[in-house]
């Protein structure tokens, strides 16, 4: 439970620091641009922590896994 909390708060940080970057990059530009570049940052922060938190990394669905052996065998 405790790991499922930590890993919440993680992707919550990376979404907020994300967010706070792409609404500064974007408020350099317009308040309209503050409010997608925020929205856009926060997607992006949210990304980057779900594939920092799977244990297969970025490149894990390329990977040849144990079904697809068995599969291969049979």
């Amino acid at each position: 439970m405790g790991s499922r909390i930590r890993r919440a708060l993680s992707r919550a940080t990376l979404a907020a620091v994300g967010a706070a970057v792409g609404a500064a990059v974007g408020g350099l530009i317009s308040r309209q641009a503050a409010s997608s570049g925020g929205a856009l940052g926060a997607l992006a922060g949210a990304t980057l922590a779900d594939f920092r938190s799977d244990s297969e990394g970025v490149f894990g669905a390329l990977r040849p896994g144990e079904d697809d052996e068995a599969d291969a065998a049979a």
